[in-house]
């Protein structure tokens, strides 16, 4: 099990530090019903994860994703598929990266957070947890990997929960702030949004490469293997 932690450790650190997702729930939290739109945002991006998380493990281990304990071969190249997307889109988020003092262009969804209720913040969260190109690409490459270690289906579970947890501390942290940093988490939060927003394709662009060669690294090594 501790070798299955390893492999989808760096996964998970990916999502968590993907910053659309922190800014979306910075945003919840500065909206007239901060409690309830940061709370729902952020169950609803739990419930990403978990739900789709949960399908690629099952759907992984009814193919036929470990015989023996060993990965099959069908995975090592799944792996070198997801790690080439991944580096597709790191390339794709290179170009757009804003230059100088240039502000980058934020989703529409971002000017309309005043109005949310929390059935709309817990939508957005699910969305950008589970529907959102980048993480699907990495939720299941890491469904792939907990499925391929031969697990029992407990311990399959216990992997898949440190993943939610780990990929949730990014999103997390803006609500820690405000329900414990009392007048100064605006302030804090303002600066963290403005940061983030402003160097999101980078902090993207470089964690994509990261990961996509490291699962084309393990795509090669598990096909020569």
């Amino acid at each position: 099990m501790g070798e299955a932690i390893g492999n989808i450790l760096p996964l998970a650190v990916a999502i968590s530090l993907s910053p659309f997702p922190i800014v979306g729930v910075v945003l919840m939290l500065a909206s007239p019903r901060a409690r309830a739109n940061g709370l729902a945002f952020l169950a609803g991006w739990v419930a990403g994860l978990v739900v789709v998380g949960t399908i690629v493990v099952l759907a992984a281990g009814g193919a036929g994703a470990s015989d023996d304990g060993e990965p099959e071969t069908w995975v090592s190249i799944l792996k070198l598929l997801l790690g080439a997307g991944l580096v597709l889109l790191a390339a794709g988020q290179w170009r757009k990266r804003p230059r100088g003092d240039a502000e980058p262009p934020l989703p529409k969804w971002m000017q309309t957070t005043d109005s949310f209720k929390a059935g709309k913040a817990l939508t957005l969260g699910f969305a950008l947890a589970a529907v959102n190109p980048k993480n699907l690409l990495l939720i299941v490459a890491a469904g792939a990997s907990i499925a391929q270690a031969g697990l029992a289906g407990g311990d399959q579970a216990v992997v898949l929960a440190v993943f939610v947890a780990i990929a949730t501390l990014g999103p997390g942290l803006p609500v820690v702030i405000y329900f414990t940093a009392g007048r100064r988490a605006q302030d804090i939060l303002g600066d963290l949004k403005g940061w983030l927003a402003h160097n999101n394709t980078v902090i993207m662009a470089v964690l994509l490469l990261v990961i996509g060669a490291k699962l084309i690294g393990d795509g090669i090594a598990g096909l020569s293997a």
